[in-house]
């Protein structure tokens, strides 16, 4: 294997889709989905300068396979969950705080080419998933969607407090599953 400049093992005659998605990833990871170029990519990965280019196309075309690759983990984890509603926004949340950099693309459609096939495919799979807990938490016929909408816009809106240090017990150690599934059942609860 080649070595990069931090003396990490580079891409050498394996996988080059791998190699540059990975870079792509700590590069997300250190200054966000747009604070890197290609060039930056190659050097990460131990490539050419003309090798993330040459398979990806530009940058758009990274992000692009950054989200589809984001989507159809986030389908997985949610489908182990899937049955349970409020398990379903725990996933949601899990999934943010385990992997911050396809987080921070997936729901950012203006970052990559949302008409892809294999990103449409992987994030029409996780919104189905989402969708079939939204109908469990509805209130009554014809609330679906609305229930829906509620419950993904909780578990985001809790998912970005939480990797933005906002709430407390970010901060201080706190179990993001138990709070974020607490959150949830409050906020659902149907009087008696």
């Amino acid at each position: 294997m080649g070595n990069t400049e931090q003396g990490r093992p580079g891409y050498h005659h394996g996988n080059l889709r791998r190699a540059v998605l990975d870079a792509a990833l700590e590069a997300i990871a250190e200054s966000g989905p747009s604070g890197w170029s290609l060039r930056e990519l190659a050097r990460r990965a131990g490539v050419s300068h003309a090798a993330p280019a040459h398979h990806f196309g530009d940058k758009t075309g990274v992000l692009t396979a950054v989200a589809a690759e984001g989507f159809g983990l986030f389908a997985d984890s949610l489908e182990r969950a899937a049955g349970d509603p409020f398990g379903s926004g725990v996933a949601y949340v899990r999934f943010a705080v385990d992997h911050r950099a396809y987080f921070e693309v997936m729901f950012r459609p203006e970052l990559y080419r949302a008409d892809d096939p294999e990103m449409a495919a992987a994030r029409e799979r996780a919104g189905a998933v989402l969708a079939a807990s939204g109908r469990k938490l509805s209130p009554g016929e014809g609330s679906d969607r609305t229930a829906t909408i509620a419950a993904w816009s909780l578990a985001h809106g809790f998912a970005g407090l939480w990797l933005n240090g906002a709430l407390p017990e970010s901060r201080e150690g706190g179990d993001v599953e138990e709070l974020a599934r607490a959150v949830l059942e409050l906020a659902f609860a149907r009087p008696e």
